[in-house]
């Protein structure tokens, strides 16, 4: 009886999920003016693309898609490298002003130096104004990534350490062939908090990319949807007569939202399995 019930219990938690993606996906393949007059449901009402058209009427957005793609995978793993390689130390006791470093980094969660000194350091001093390399190396460690993956590399049993240094090795190899290793849980979890992290950035982008061609997937759909507003304010204001429900306003929000959300539906799976993996279990022995 209790399987049963943890079973239901489940089925209907899985289907709170899916609910509002299968909503989603329905809205944006339906009639504007259906569905504002009849709203939403599980099936299109009247079914049409002209959302997705409207989204992809230029191959600009294939370009941003690349772009996206370019700074999740190479931002996520540049931002592991660093992360781990100053996780690992902070995690070592032994280590000299290990302290101030830690606080040091969490002194950044808390303060920043402002929007003005940070936009003429990136753009004058450091030159990375209009290059892609702008949205990853700024907010290429995030403290709270930085202190989970420190507190996991912490919890390895000092076994592991210990017999290694006997063996020879030093810190670096220590680091690649010992800790990672069995910190792929860990691994997994932070890789996937960058990504989406990531992939869902378009701030720098405002602030420092005039190329259309570097525009992330993001920005670029922002853009459009201010647009598509822009033109109805215009309409109104020149007293223009203009059919509102006509446009595929609400229809392309629900379109953008399966457009942008699925690279990382697909990708989640493959991380998910390491979530709960217990790698260290059974690593020392004795």
């Amino acid at each position: 009886m209790m399987d049963f019930v943890v079973i239901l219990l489940i089925l209907i938690f899985c289907f709170c999920c899916v609910t509002p993606f299968v909503v989603a996906i329905s809205a944006s393949l339906s009639d504007e003016r259906t569905l504002l007059r009849e709203g939403y449901g599980f099936l299109p009402k009247h079914f049409t693309a002209a959302a997705y058209d409207m989204l992809f009427q230029t191959s600009q957005i294939f370009d941003s898609y690349k772009v996206s793609i370019f700074v999740t995978a190479v931002g996520t793993l540049l931002s592991m490298i660093v992360t781990a390689m100053m996780a690992y130390p902070l995690s070592v006791r032994k280590l000299k002003y290990r302290g101030r470093i830690s606080f040091f980094a969490y002194f950044t969660m808390l303060f920043n130096g402002g929007l003005v000194p940070t936009y003429m350091l990136i753009s004058k001093y450091l030159g990375m104004r209009n290059t892609i390399w702008v949205m990853i190396i700024p907010v290429l460690v995030n403290p709270w990534n930085l202190f989970l993956l420190r507190n996991f590399f912490s919890a390895i049993p000092a076994e592991l350490h210990e017999s290694a240094r006997i063996d020879g090795a030093n810190d670096v190899r220590i680091l690649w062939q010992i800790i990672l290793p069995v910190s792929l849980p860990a691994i997994a979890t932070v890789s996937l908090f960058y990504g989406v992290a990531y992939w869902n950035s378009w701030y720098n982008a405002m602030l420092y990319i005039e190329e259309s061609t570097l525009f992330p997937l993001q920005y670029l759909i922002m853009r459009m949807m201010r647009n598509i507003e822009l033109m109805k304010q215009m309409a109104g204001q020149a007293g223009v007569v203009v059919d509102m429900s006509s446009m595929p306003s609400t229809t392309t929000r629900m379109a953008t939202a399966i457009v942008t959300i699925g690279p990382i539906i697909i990708a989640y799976p493959f991380a998910q399995k390491y979530f709960t993996s217990g790698l260290i279990v059974g690593s020392v022995k004795g």
